[in-house]
């Protein structure tokens, strides 16, 4: 059964809103936004209005970044053969390109290693430094990984290796003896930004590079801004907050896909379904384009993204960008599968209060996608969730979290259960002995439940203001819509209107609503995803309070429409919310 979501609506500064909104020039709705969001003054909301290349962080704030780039620069004077080692995600894979790009630009030599998800797991390893020492390679940079491999490091050590990590994720207590250790998050780091992705941590050590050659400025930047618009899939697709120097990442390197010229870009926004020159939303990026990157990693292998963004070749780039599309195909009709079969678990024994957290592991299944598993299901019932695929007395898998769980720490307290593990407060990894599975729900769920109440397992929905039909315009929108792009930590805007009359509602593709609402004199047509089992509330004549949100449609506007389109995200008869079920 379906759980009502708690609305949660802050009460906001009226004479704040008027102020900033006349400073700006901007309308109400924006400006709410803006202060809801902590922008009370002109100046920072204009920061974050329009920012620029120019408010980048300093690279050489990132504690270490002196010795990496030194090192990595003399190795390119040298030409020494360096060994870029990624992950099989899209921040790995973005990692690595953005990197052997670099080099490869300012004049040396790299070479790649992507471990295979199935065959290899997750973090590096020691046969893969004993090849590199055979291979002649005298320098080995981690991209997106490697900040919990202390052991690889010293191993690389004792054959000659320098290793340079370059991380993102949430460090040991203590840091591997690398030459140098890139991680915002090192407990040491005075780098004010701590939300970048791997890719991000990349970007800033090519900056450092850039900035010690003697090239001329314009040149310079030139090559950051085609570097941005891969470091920006990479930031929208490890879902880390759009704030700070991500925004600027993603918001410059988005508005970059106007102009691509990488065949392998092309190919892929070809096969995602984007006309030449337009520029895909964070949204977009996140279920659109990402879900064909990761396939590859998921159901085959990642070398595959580097092939694809490597490639100067047309019609290579087309036949991976092909290949991957059929890839996340599959990756979706497994995934399917798995969902189908837990919630066939889930019906015949319901998940109740008592269990505030979830694994569950099923023999075979594809461990390429456990990780969306897991997300589907935290979705539905809101509280921890691993998932985990049993082969060889081996249960390998992921888990995904809900904002007041930290994951990586849960794992850390029965750290004991695991042969290896990784991750951070949203999402982790994990290995270990499948005999050991009921005592790792055991202690996990015990755990969850000192820490989680059953309030914790009930959706919320926040919004971010209180909304009049009366102030819905194009400009007004637009002003919204300019807050993006939205995604973590700067999630899409969200209104409360309160008192519409349901005028007709339909239902559309079989599980969707449209609907015609009416309130002050104005209309309202929003679309209802996923609505149809919801009916009975929004029969006409129905009074309703609807939770809604906007989005750009280019459709809408081709047609000669508003270039704007509205989406109900949740409802309630006008009445409950008036007796106190939005919370303020």
């Amino acid at each position: 059964m379906r759980k009502p979501a708690r609305w949660l609506v802050p009460e906001i500064d009226e004479e704040q809103v008027r102020r900033l909104a006349l400073d700006l020039r901007i309308q109400a709705p924006a400006a709410r936004v803006l202060v809801r969001r902590g922008f009370h003054s002109p100046e920072s909301a204009r920061r974050f209005l329009r920012p620029t290349l120019d408010d980048l962080q300093d690279p050489y704030q990132l504690a270490g970044m002196h010795a990496a780039a030194e090192r990595l620069k003399l190795a390119i004077l040298r030409q020494e053969m360096v060994l870029l080692y990624g992950d099989y995600d899209v921040d790995g894979t973005c990692s690595v390109v953005t990197l052997t790009k670099a080099i490869e630009l300012a004049g040396g030599k790299a070479r790649f290693h992507i471990p295979h998800r199935l065959r290899d797991g997750y973090g590096m390893r020691t046969e893969v430094m004993d090849q590199a020492a055979r291979e002649g390679v005298s320098l080995v940079i981690s991209v997106d990984t490697g900040i919990r491999a202390a052991e690889v490091v010293r191993h690389a050590a004792s054959l000659g290796l320098d290793v340079i990590i370059t991380d993102h994720h949430l460090p040991e207590e203590e840091l591997p003896p690398a030459l140098a250790v890139l991680n915002p998050n090192r407990p040491d780091c005075p780098y004010p930004d701590k939300n970048l992705c791997g890719a991000g941590v990349t970007f800033k050590l090519v900056q450092a590079l850039l900035t010690s050659l003697d090239w001329p400025r314009a040149r310079i930047r030139r090559i950051e801004e085609s570097f941005l618009k891969i470091v920006a899939l990479a930031t929208v697709a490890d879902v880390v907050p759009l704030q700070g120097e991500n925004r600027i990442i993603v918001k410059h390197g988005l508005e970059g896909f106007r102009n691509l010229r990488n065949p392998g870009l092309r190919a892929l926004m070809s096969v995602s379904g984007f006309p030449e020159g337009e520029a895909p939303s964070a949204g977009q990026v996140a279920f659109r384009i990402a879900p064909r990157i990761n396939a590859a990693g998921r159901m085959a292998h990642a070398e595959e993204i580097i092939n694809l963004f490597l490639t100067s070749d047309e019609g290579q780039a087309r036949a991976i960008a092909e290949k991957l599309h059929g890839l996340n195909a599959e990756r979706q009709q497994t995934e399917q599968e798995i969902v189908a079969a837990i919630l066939e678990e889930c019906e015949q024994t319901p998940v109740t209060d008592d269990q505030a957290a979830l694994v569950f592991c099923g023999r075979g299944w594809h461990r390429g996608v456990l990780g969306i598993v897991a997300s589907r299901l935290v979705e539905r019932f809101c509280r921890p969730v691993f998932v985990l695929g049993e082969e060889e007395g081996e249960a390998q898998g992921s888990g995904r979290s809900i904002p007041p769980f930290h994951l990586l720490d849960s794992l850390d307290a029965i750290k004991d259960l695991f042969r290896r593990f990784g991750g951070h407060s949203m999402a982790a990894g994990l290995a270990m002995d499948a005999a050991r599975l009921k005592e790792f729900r055991e202690r996990l769920n015990r755990y969850a439940a000192a820490r989680l109440t059953p309030e914790d397992f009930r959706p919320h929905l926040e919004a971010d203001a209180l909304l009049r039909l009366s102030e819905v315009s194009d400009d007004s929108i637009a002003e919204v819509l300019s807050l993006a792009p939205f995604g973590a930590g700067n999630p899409q805007p969200t209104f409360v209107i309160r008192n519409l009359e349901v005028i007709h509602s339909e239902v559309w593709k079989e599980k969707h609503v449209r609907l015609k609402l009416k309130g002050e004199g104005r209309w309202l047509f929003p679309k209802a995803w996923n609505f149809a089992g919801r009916m009975e509330e929004l029969r006409p004549g129905a009074r309703i309070d609807a939770v809604v949100s906007f989005e750009e449609d280019s459709y809408s506007a081709a047609r000669g429409y508003a270039p704007w389109s509205a989406q109900l995200r949740d409802v309630r008869a006008a009445a409950d919310a008036a007796s106190g079920a939005v919370v303020g």
